[in-house]
């Protein structure tokens, strides 16, 4: 046991080095950041106002993207259903399916969303909202169905095994016994991914996709009169994502009877418009308050009423996206489907060579860890002084949390859209961007976890006169310091996936190769082994995580 200590805190710190070097290769000197500022701020001297489009061309817009994101959402949230029912242990009919099952959620996760919609593109129609439809929808079915998966696993298995034991199919198990317990974490999960893909929907606007990210593309190819207003839509789409975490948390807490409990901006809202309000709890009538036949007639109660206003402006949702979205599915030629299908397969290296392609790689990963280690640093600060056993005080822990939802509120892929086109830093901007919403993540995943360490060591020190600090270094510290690493490593994961699409907005790496490759019926072949050199880079840290989290634990 000692051994696989040593070795961890080994792995540890080579990863430490290895983000070091990331960052030196990234060139940071002072000298670049002052001609990069000197640049930004010409630029700003250059630019026009902040404006925003016509007020009908703007609503438009709007509609357009939350409709594309909403169908793309529901795609996603209804093929996650059989895709979690084969992967979960206790519902799967084969012990083959559920390796089928993980291994789908495993892809799509990893496949990102901008390559497929360029992919997509190829068989649509031109100005079609079904690539970035799809696109969303395929990518989503990763997450939505692990955790749904995840859930179903740690359901009660009592009602599923009565129904069995009754008789019951497979199907009347899982709808009757399974899917009523975990239905409340479906709709969290698909609410959650909702508010994911609408900050991700800027980024497909520079594969064609239109809504907001189309015109804040357009808007900031006009160098550099048309950058105040790809400011404009840049402010409009953050402000959206805001209103509909709003509207999300509030579902959350209505519908599921769950107090948001997130650090997102929309859940803080929430929280403080209800403060001093308990989240609704459902209860079941006592003895003698309803008859058998009440019972049976299921009298429509508030609890009913509400719930059922809530579906039926679900509903009115989803009829306005498609209608707004204008879907036809006469734009597919369908005649060239199956032709691109087959173009991804086999995969091949193309006029290049496996060197450029893992040269490619090495960058898109050392900007993954460039920009954690710069968030690492941040982080500890603001999310130490964001634990409440911690803080000194209230408002400072109030202070801090309000500085990591800050962080994490700025679209990391709009920043990095913005600062690669005023400062042409390329991956250093990437990395940056990349690193300031990893701040506002991994500020509050550390805040969350050094105020779930037990509070006996803490408690001992203090009353052995030992002083904040000390208290911090020796037990705070050290009892949180497997998740501060499993955490770290899970941004590095998220980075690695963000970094490969900033060749989409003028950065190098991986991503570059991918946006050239996912244009070109030809180069299919290239995007299927680019698409699994990242997957396996991702399975290898998630292997050395999950490691890392038994050594230490």
């Amino acid at each position: 046991m000692q051994i696989e200590k040593i070795s961890g805190l080994v792995v540890v710190l080579a990863l430490l080095v290895f983000a070091v070097h990331s960052l030196t290769r990234l060139d940071f000197t002072w000298d670049n950041i002052l001609s990069s500022l000197d640049n930004a701020a010409t630029v700003f001297e250059k630019m026009d106002p902040i404006s925003l489009p016509a007020f009908g061309d703007l609503m438009y817009l709007i509609g357009l993207t939350v409709g594309i994101v909403v169908l793309g959402t529901l795609v996603a949230a209804i093929i996650s259903v059989p895709v979690a029912w084969i992967s979960a242990d206790n519902t799967t009919p084969a012990g083959w399916l559920r390796w089928v099952g993980r291994t789908i959620s495993v892809l799509t996760r990893a496949l990102p969303d901008v390559v497929l919609a360029l992919a997509f593109s190829l068989t649509f129609a031109l100005g079609s909202p079904l690539p970035g439809v799809f696109a969303i929808g395929i990518h989503s079915i990763g997450m939505i169905s692990k955790l749904f998966a995840d859930a179903i696993e740690q359901s009660d298995n009592g009602p599923r095994l009565a129904i069995r034991a009754a008789g019951g199919s497979r199907a009347q198990e899982f709808w009757s016994g399974v899917f009523p317990q975990v239905l409340p974490s479906w709709i969290a999960t698909v609410l959650h991914r909702f508010d994911i893909n609408l900050r991700g929907s800027a980024i497909l606007g520079y594969a064609g996709v239109g809504g907001l990210g189309y015109a804040m593309r357009l808007a900031f190819q006009d160098f550099p009169t048309g950058y105040g207003r790809g400011l404009g839509i840049a402010i409009v789409i953050f402000v959206l994502c805001v209103v509909l975490e709003v509207v999300s948390s509030t579902i959350r807490r209505t519908l599921l009877g769950v107090q948001p409990t997130g650090l997102s901006l929309g859940d803080r809202i929430v929280r403080r418009a209800t403060k001093g309000r308990p989240a609704r709890e459902k209860t079941a009538p006592g003895p003698g308050k309803s008859t058998v036949d009440e019972m049976m007639r299921r009298p429509w109660t508030r609890e009913r009423v509400s719930n059922l206003a809530w579906v039926l402006a679900a509903l009115a949702v989803i009829v306005g996206s498609w209608f707004w979205s204008d879907v036809k599915f006469d734009d597919i030629a369908w005649n060239q489907v199956v032709p691109t299908l087959q173009s991804f397969w086999p995969p091949d290296l193309g006029s290049h060579s496996f060197g450029e392609f893992g040269q490619a790689l090495l960058v898109t990963v050392e900007v993954a860890f460039a920009a954690a280690l710069l968030s690492l640093v941040f982080s500890l600060i603001f999310g130490s002084l964001a634990a409440r056993n911690v803080a000194p005080n209230g408002p400072t822990r109030n202070a801090f949390r309000v500085v990591l939802v800050i962080f994490r509120g700025v679209p990391e892929l709009v920043l990095a859209i913005f600062l690669i086109m005023v400062t042409g830093l390329g991956n250093q901007a990437g990395a940056i961007a990349l690193a300031f919403g990893g701040i506002g993540l991994l500020g509050k995943l550390i805040a969350d976890s050094f105020e779930e360490v037990p509070a006996g060591p803490e408690r001992a020190l203090t009353a052995a006169g030992a002083t904040r600090a000390q208290r911090y270094a020796s037990a705070t510290w050290t009892q949180g310091l497997p998740a501060l690493i499993s955490n770290s490593l899970y941004l590095v994961d998220t980075n690695i996936r963000a970094a490969t699409i900033l060749g989409i907005v003028g950065g190098s790496g991986i991503g570059f190769y991918l946006t050239n490759a996912s244009t070109v019926q030809d180069l299919h072949g290239q995007v299927t082994t680019l698409v699994l050199m990242v997957l396996v880079s991702v399975l290898a840290l998630e292997g050395i995580s999950t490691w890392l989290r038994r050594v230490f634990r």
